[in-house]
């Protein structure tokens, strides 16, 4: 009997140490949750003005731009539309990352149709990758750290959206 109690305490005081394990995981996550919240209702803040204008949009800590405001077809120059934007976008975005000590990542993207060779880019990767160097650069041009930003190209391979 006495085996069976010494059992039950040990089997009582492992239940008891799991509880303190999960409570001390959630309370973990629940921190992390809170500390993702205030980092995008910040991000939020600071882009307020260009949210608003319509022209940009935030997902999930991502802030996307739609290409025809940025490029005209298979084109890597940026649009006059395209340069006031990051114009605009850059100090705010800037103060964000410096106080947060982030860097962003611009992506470039192109659709997926097959490329027709125009001269200037072999394909629609090296058309994503120019796209995201010319935003990249527009932006440090506007006063964006150059350590704070870096570019990646998609191309046809993940299109931003389908066709």
């Amino acid at each position: 009997m006495a085996c069976l109690f010494g059992i039950f305490v040990l089997f009582f005081c492992w239940m008891v140490l799991m509880e303190v394990s999960l409570t001390e995981d959630l309370r973990v996550e629940r921190a992390e949750r809170e500390a993702t919240a205030a980092r995008l209702d910040e991000l939020e803040s600071a882009l307020a003005g260009p949210l608003a204008s319509g022209l940009i949009t935030l997902t999930e800590g991502r802030i996307g731009i739609r290409g025809s405001v940025l490029f005209d077809q298979a084109s890597a120059d940026l649009t006059r539309p395209g340069r006031r934007l990051l114009r605009e976008l850059a100090p705010p975005l800037r103060a964000y990352l410096v106080r947060r000590g982030e860097v962003v990542m611009v992506s470039g993207f192109t659709d997926d149709l097959a490329f027709r060779r125009n001269g200037s880019f072999a394909d629609n990767w090296e058309l994503s990758a120019e796209r995201a160097l010319t935003v990249t650069r527009a932006l440090v041009r506007a006063g964006m750290p150059a350590e704070s930003v870096f570019a990646a190209g998609f191309g046809e391979q993940h299109p931003v959206a389908s066709n």
